[in-house]
């Protein structure tokens, strides 16, 4: 009986090391598959995907400067949130540098993240400022876009960037503090000598 139990425990020992060690096949890497803290913030949907399942890149000039529908055939998974792409040129380029794609304040509205507030967004209300992705709300209560442009848009961003690290603890892009400069010491002149006369 022994030596059966000690041979399942073998057996199932050699199997759970097996498939830890296989790569999962359609799976992303291990790094890809851990969500930062700061991701049960984002505004995922009900599908759970990033930007509506519009494709990041599209935004930019680089891919096109429009919003455009991700398609299935095209997804990624980027620290635990799933990105769809219009085409694989776009889904490369996000593969390479996915921070210079990601939404700002998790998909959130950016006008609306100034109070720490979250609002939906329309996927196809936004802005590109200071090479970051701003998505707005569109809808019974207005266009926050507009808003946000008749405004001091680098004030409203510092301030929804200081809410969003509030609420999720993610430093948003560009908004790391500046280190205060060391102050410069005077140097000791020597002690003067009493003159002896």
């Amino acid at each position: 009986m022994q030596q059966r139990l000690r041979a399942v425990s073998a057996v199932t020992l050699a199997l759970a090391f097996a498939a830890a060690a296989a790569p999962a096949q359609g799976r992303p890497p291990a790094a890809d598959r851990a969500p930062r803290a700061a991701v049960k913030h984002y505004n995922l949907g009900k599908k759970g995907l990033a930007v509506q399942g519009y494709d990041p890149v599209a935004y930019f000039a680089e891919g096109g400067g429009k919003a455009r529908k991700g398609s299935p055939r095209y997804t990624t998974t980027h620290r635990g949130v799933t990105y769809r792409f219009a085409n694989q040129q776009n889904l490369e380029r996000f593969r390479k540098t996915p921070t210079n794609y990601e939404p700002a304040y998790g998909g959130w509205c950016a006008y609306a993240m100034r109070e720490g507030d979250k609002v939906e967004v329309d996927a196809e209300a936004f802005l590109i400022q200071d090479g970051r992705l701003m998505l707005f709300y569109n809808g019974f209560w207005g266009n926050t876009r507009k808003s946000w442009s008749k405004g001091d848009t680098a004030a409203q961003a510092k301030s929804a960037d200081k809410q969003w690290q509030k609420l999720s603890g993610e430093r948003a892009p560009g908004s790391a503090q500046k280190k205060s400069k060391p102050k410069k010491s005077k140097p000791k002149e020597p002690a003067s000598k009493p003159r002896r006369g």
